[in-house]
């Protein structure tokens, strides 16, 4: 930890603005007190948060003082992040407190999230914070060097993959479980979070937190570890927005055109391409966009609920007012108001 604040230090004096993502709460919390035999309730859990995440932030504050820095600490659960609202007065907050050379220390509020409003892991959290501040660069420390070709720790002939452009099922399926029983994330998650943050124009790279140098050696153009290169079209606030709030309440599955239509011609989504409709929404939620094979293309705000979808699927839209006796506009869902994932 006192490595890590020493290189955010150096990184600080060169002008560069700093947020770090801390995970630890809940371990730092059964440490602080002796390893208690606890009942596996959710109740424990954040009864562990809440003692160690006190802990922790008075470590990380002693050790920026070190170094005359001061921080502060931002708690988030998918809920700041899922009301439009919430979401910008988090951004706000985070970035007053980069302008007043403050740096953030951000964690999951587990003393009082419930597995509904959980983003579930800190890569994940780090890729929505490096959006909520637009960060340029997003860096995933790890007991690993990076994204490997198999897991190093089985495969003595597994090599280091330097730089990724593209994530397909290949690394996918390269990618294991987690590799500490104190954490939630491993390689995985790590990769969901790499794919989350290059939509939104953040360079990710995935190293191992203990190699010397590694948070200062970001900044060159040979940094240690896994590159994720950003995509070249960063998604516009609105978007991004989309990408890193809400979770998806439903389902919509489109037809082969709907998806060319979408993908290959940037188009919003037309009732007629619609074939089925699963899970509950009302309108103006973000839904999933998948293929009928579970491919997922993109995710939106949809413009109808899901009963008034599963009614006008597959039909025209001069045929939504007939159906319905009301209609919200021919889009079920806008190309402003989607972002495509497939690459």
């Amino acid at each position: 930890m006192v490595e890590l604040v020493r290189q955010c230090a150096e990184l600080k004096k060169l002008g560069h603005s700093v947020v770090m993502v801390s995970s630890g709460a809940i371990a730092a919390g059964r440490e602080h007190l002796g390893y208690p035999e606890l009942p596996k309730t959710m109740a424990s859990k954040q009864l562990l948060a809440a003692v160690g995440q006190s802990q922790l932030i008075q470590v990380w504050e002693s050790l920026f003082a070190i170094y005359g820095l001061k921080i502060g600490q931002m708690l988030l659960t998918r809920a700041d992040l899922e009301d439009r609202e919430r979401f910008l007065n988090a951004r706000d907050t985070i970035n007053a407190l980069v302008e007043n050379d403050i740096i953030p220390v951000v964690n999951e509020n587990d003393a009082v999230a419930t597995s509904e409003i959980k983003v579930g892991d800190n890569d994940n959290l780090s890729a929505l914070v490096g959006i909520l501040c637009g960060a340029d660069k997003l860096l995933l420390l790890t007991d690993q060097r990076g994204l490997f070709t198999a897991d190093p720790r089985k495969d003595p002939n597994a090599e280091l993959i330097r730089e990724v452009t593209t994530i397909d099922e290949t690394l996918r399926k390269i990618a294991g479980g987690s590799g500490t029983t104190l954490g939630t994330g491993g390689m995985a998650t790590k990769l969901q979070a790499a794919d989350i943050a290059r939509r939104a124009g953040i360079e990710v790279i995935i190293a191992a937190g203990s190699a010397e140098n590694v948070v200062f050696d970001s900044l060159s153009n040979e940094p240690q570890g896994t590159r994720f290169l950003p995509l070249p079209e960063a998604l516009e606030n609105r978007k991004r927005w989309i990408l890193a709030g809400p979770a998806a309440t439903g389902n919509i599955v489109i037809d082969s055109g709907a998806v060319n239509a979408v993908i290959g011609k940037g188009s919003s989504l037309l009732a007629k391409g619609v074939i089925k409709v699963s899970g509950r929404f009302a309108r103006g939620e973000v839904v999933r966009v998948t293929t009928n094979d579970g491919a997922l293309v993109a995710k939106g705000i949809c413009g109808y609920s899901d009963a008034d979808l599963s009614k006008i699927a597959g039909k025209h839209s001069k045929e939504i007012a007939d159906t319905l006796g009301y209609d919200y506009g021919a889009e079920v869902i806008h190309r402003d108001d989607m972002v495509v994932i497939q690459d």
